[in-house]
């Protein structure tokens, strides 16, 4: 028992008994036998236990320690040769192999806290052809308590394979929603000069025949005509200024024009084709500013019809490839939407809806959110898929939304007519709360759906978009 001990001796020896264990003293024959007693006297036992128990003890005190630290260092190391090897995909291609392995030696330098001494990159090898970098590092941590058992160090090694698109081919499908709702002003600041203005309407697609509109010196026939007079910035326009950043990141990306080609699309009642893909960024910029093309505000359409468009999408783009080469190569489409699939004769409540066109009581039910099922099709032929959600700013004070997108899920025919299944608590949701819900489930990946509300935003929500495209890669290990 811990703390016990009993002595005896036995000719020249003495017996130390503690924890189950025996220890035979031999004493020596030049020691008086008046020194013998000492063999029964049990002062001193539990501190004699104590003293032959305190190194293990403060061994196995410090390897709990030390082999934390040990484990700590080790996933900060894991960490940190990731964060390497994700920096230094990007590189692939554009530099040669030594360059590359002391780019991933410099990265993994800046990211961890060990010293110089401490640590060691190696085996960095480079696979060109498949987009590939592995890496080991290794370090010998300093062990505190454990040295005195004579243990220094603890041994770390940790490694890592990234694997992504660095310098594939691709080819990025931009496609814009046209629906007249896009026409809404695109900040609730707009909408309020809009609602002031002698149009007294926050949209721009909505026109009284033959009302016509002064502002200042001048009349206009449309509303329209007078947004552009007082300088209103519409949905639609700030979507193109936002396609505009996507060439401009383009242009950064691919610098000789080489390798990632941009098409630019309409979608309403089904998707148009305004520039197949190609590798100009000049004459996609040409196309984007022509109000001739189809893509600016000039235009818009009566309905917007996501299961028929995004079926005619899907056999534009075809199937996503490996990258690898010009004729294989890496396929992302970016859609810009409020979402929201409608027709613009529900306005009316007459019988002259396009698809229901006798039939004008569900007229304002199906206006919904889109049925997410319709971009699997998509998604399933290897392409990736993001969502730039362009925010359907609530508007209370007019019936028309209040009828529409302001009433929930469950009042409309979003399974009946569309064949979507509502998310479990969606159905009490109304169907402006429900549209990121949909447009999430569009998207191949979280990271590949947002939504922006103000000008700024849109703009700099598709090139995260695009910028989480070009650097997504994967951890292979």
């Amino acid at each position: 028992m811990i703390g016990t001990a009993w002595v005896s001796a036995q000719g020249r020896s003495c017996k130390f008994a503690a924890f189950g264990t025996q220890i035979m003293i031999r004493i020596p024959s030049f020691i008086s036998q008046k020194w013998w007693p000492f063999c029964n006297d049990r002062t001193g036992n539990i501190a004699l236990s104590f003293a032959l128990l305190l190194v293990p003890l403060i061994g196995a005190v410090g390897a709990s320690l030390d082999y934390v630290r040990a484990y700590n260092t080790r996933s900060k190391m894991q960490s940190d040769l990731d964060t390497a090897l994700l920096a230094a995909i990007k590189s692939v291609g554009s530099v040669d192999e030594a360059a590359l392995q002391k780019r991933v030696e410099q990265w993994f330098a800046a990211q961890t806290d060990l010293s110089a001494a401490a640590y060691q990159v190696a085996d960095i090898g480079v696979d060109v052809t498949n987009v590939t970098i592995t890496a080991t590092a290794r370090s010998a941590v300093p062990t505190t308590l454990m040295q005195v058992l004579g243990v220094r160090n603890v041994d770390v090694s940790v490694s890592s394979t990234v694997q992504g698109p660095g310098q594939a081919y691709m080819n990025v499908y931009v496609v814009l929603d046209k629906s007249a709702s896009m026409l809404l002003a695109a900040t609730a600041q707009g909408q309020s000069t809009m609602l002031s203005s002698p149009a007294k309407c926050a949209f721009a697609c909505h026109t009284a025949e033959g009302t016509t509109f002064k502002y200042k010196t001048k009349t206009y026939s449309n509303v329209y005509d007078l947004s552009l007079a007082m300088g209103i910035k519409l949905r639609a326009d700030v979507s193109v200024s936002a396609v505009g950043e996507i060439l401009n990141l383009v242009a950064v990306s691919d610098p000789k024009e080489e390798r990632i080609k941009v098409g630019l699309y309409t979608l309403g009642q089904t998707t148009k084709e305004v520039l197949g893909p190609a590798l100009s960024i000049s004459s996609a910029r040409k196309l984007l500013t022509s109000n001739s093309s189809g893509l600016t505000s000039s235009t818009s359409e009566a309905g917007t019809y996501f299961d028929t468009s995004l079926a005619s999408l899907g056999k534009l783009v075809g199937n996503g490839g490996d990258g690898k080469t010009a004729g294989n190569p890496k396929k992302l489409v970016l859609l810009l939407t409020d979402g929201i699939q409608s027709e613009r004769n529900w306005v009316l409540q007459s019988n002259s809806g396009i698809r229901f066109p006798s039939s004008a009581s569900i007229l304002q039910t199906v206006v919904t959110p889109l049925n997410s099922k319709w971009c699997q099709s998509i998604k399933d032929q290897n392409v990736s898929f993001g969502v730039l959600y362009t925010e359907y700013l609530p508007m209370t004070w007019d019936w028309g939304y209040n009828a529409t997108v302001g009433k929930t899920m469950n009042s409309s025919s979003f399974a009946s007519v569309w064949n979507g299944t509502i998310a479990s608590g969606g159905g009490a949701k109304t169907r402006l709360e429900y549209i990121p819900v949909a447009l999430k489930e569009c998207a191949s990946a979280k990271d590949l759906f947002l939504h922006a509300e103000s000008e700024d935003e849109i703009k700099a929500g598709l090139s995260e978009l695009f910028k989480q495209y070009l650097s997504k890669v994967r951890l292979a290990s």
